[in-house]
Formats: C-alpha cells, structure tokens, sequence
C-alpha cells in the first residue's frame, strides 16, 4: 500500500476510534459546530458573490468562525 493510502487508512481508524469515545453530548455539540462552521462559509460565499472585497469576506469569515474552528480559513484552506 502506498504511504498516502495507509496515511488515510490510519487517519480513518484514529477518526472511528475518537468518534467511539465520544458521549451523546459531544456529539451534538460536535453537531451543531460543523453546522455553525458551514454558516459561516456559506455567508463568506454570499458575501464574494455579492462582489465585497475578498478581505472583507475574510474578515466577516474570520469574526463568525472566531472559536469554532482552528487556523486562518476556519478550519478550511483551499488555493489562490
């Protein structure tokens, strides 16, 4: 197996595993961040398509995601 695909097949068991350990309530909480996390993606993609300046959308991004997720992107990077 290539090291890419064992790289997947491991993150998947560490995934299921972490999942198992999980109570009903950190499950929902779980839940309803994800969904609070594509709100703000969804509003970030308004705000483009609605021609604001790329900076400010990330800004919005930014302030809506503050908490929620980790990293710059909220918890969401893809190219440019």
């Amino acid at each position: 197996m290539k090291r890419s695909g064992l790289a997947i097949l491991l993150l998947g068991f560490s995934c299921s595993a972490a999942m198992a350990q999980h109570s009903d309530k950190d499950l929902k909480e779980d839940i309803q961040r994800h969904r609070a996390i594509a709100a703000a993606h969804e509003n970030a993609a308004r705000c483009l398509e609605a021609r604001k300046a790329e900076e400010v959308c990330l800004a919005e991004l930014l302030a809506a995601c503050k908490g929620l997720a980790i990293g710059k992107y909220c918890g969401m990077k893809h190219q440019h």
